[in-house]
């Protein structure tokens, strides 16, 4: 059962998509919550593949010898995740904003 989110958490939580697009640079509020949803979101997946990365080790150590078969699983989707799981900020997304007339 997931824990309930509180006030702070919800009042703190960005509203806008992790995204440049709609954004009025103009308004500096709206580029702010832009920039921290677009860090907020790699690093929910960064620590995602921390987390696979920790179950993985876990399952090696107590697997042994036979940790191919068993832990393949865990492995793939750890590779999967280590594509997306870098931080990099929000500059690169914001420089390449195409505005469209």
């Amino acid at each position: 059962m997931p824990t309930p989110e509180s006030e702070y958490f919800l009042s703190r939580k960005p509203k806008v998509p992790p995204t440049f697009d709609g954004v009025d640079y103009d308004d500096n509020r709206a580029v702010n919550a832009a920039q921290d949803a677009i860090l907020r979101e790699q690093w929910i997946k960064n620590m995602m593949a921390r987390l696979v990365r920790d179950e993985l080790s876990k399952c090696y150590w107590r697997e042994g010898v036979n940790h191919l078969e068993k832990c393949g699983k865990l492995r793939e989707r750890y590779l999967e995740l280590l594509k997306d799981g870098k931080v990099k900020g929000y500059l690169f997304e914001q420089q390449n904003y195409i505005k469209k007339p």
